[in-house]
């Protein structure tokens, strides 16, 4: 699995303490189980919560191709809240 990301936006995420972590580690949450929906049509996005660092996370992502195949760019993350988490923790 292939990721893609703006670094700069990593960073500003990685300073902001209520988010507390960057792209680069967002990347755990698709090593292991994790909840996937839809967020939205246009752009088609999508949301997956699971567990960095220990503590759940929700992640929002695109796929995307480019010439070596599908990619996914991650869009922005933030710490679970409650209704995430208990979508978490009933569907995964």
């Amino acid at each position: 699995m292939r990721f893609r990301f703006d670094e700069r936006k990593s960073k500003q995420l990685r300073a902001n303490s209520e988010r507390a972590i960057g792209f680069e580690e967002a990347r755990e949450v698709f090593t292991q189980p994790y909840y996937l929906d839809q967020r939205s049509d246009l752009p088609e996005q999508y949301r997956a919560i699971g567990w960095v660092q220990g503590r759940l996370y929700s992640v929002i992502f695109e796929t995307r191709e480019d010439e070596d195949g599908e990619y996914y760019h991650l869009v922005t993350l933030w710490k679970a809240t409650k209704q995430e988490q208990t979508l978490y923790e009933d569907h995964s």
